[in-house]
């Protein structure tokens, strides 16, 4: 499984509780940092909790089951 792939197999076993918010979140890509960037849709755009979805949920996640992740960043 390539690092995107893994990204992404990631995201979609989150995506379920951010959807019962409704919002959602979406991969756009990885860079060769580490640097994961997501598109956040739906309830997540304009949220004043978004950045501690991204931050304690999603990035945490992430950094936990995929070494290589150093952050995540919203494409804005």
């Amino acid at each position: 499984m390539t690092l995107e792939e893994k990204v992404i197999y990631t995201l979609n076993k989150i995506r379920p509780y951010i959807q019962g918010d409704g919002g959602d979140v979406a991969f756009d890509r990885i860079d060769d940092d580490g640097v994961v960037y997501v598109n956040l849709l739906g309830a997540c755009v304009g949220c004043g909790l978004a950045d501690v979805t991204v931050k304690m949920g999603i990035e945490a996640i992430l950094m936990d089951e995929i070494p290589e992740v150093t952050e995540v960043r919203v494409v804005e």
